[in-house]
């Protein structure tokens, strides 16, 4: 997974199930927690923990039951969804299974298209 990370500088990695159903997604705040590991306080129950407890799958350190959002949804309800639960970016499901990742910045870019310069 960290090689991933490295290689390709994408923020998020959806999981995907053996039949391509988002099971999952793994960011880099997880990964700088695996990082950090020696120097993280156990304050409270982290991603962390579960790769030292449960094994180093992607399964095991993943977010299960990320927000997502359909394909046929409004740039604003993609918005107000990232606004509402503090995500940068949210998988774009259909019929459960994983059609892309949307971005605040994907947001930006399309609403600036459309309106032009503020």
């Amino acid at each position: 997974m960290l090689l991933l990370f490295r290689r390709y500088h994408f923020h998020t990695y959806p999981v995907v199930s053996d039949r391509g159903e988002l099971v999952g997604v793994i960011d880099q705040d997880i990964i700088l927690e695996i990082l950090m590991s020696d120097r993280i306080p156990r304050l409270k129950y982290t991603h962390l923990m579960a790769v030292r407890t449960l094994g180093k799958t992607a399964r095991d350190v993943m977010i299960p039951h990320p927000v997502t959002i359909s394909p046929d949804a409004s740039l604003f309800d993609a918005a107000d969804l990232m606004l509402k639960h503090h995500l940068n970016r949210i998988c774009v499901v259909e019929d459960g299974k994983l059609a892309g990742i949307i971005s605040k910045l994907d947001i930006i870019n399309e609403v600036y298209e459309r309106r032009g310069p503020v």
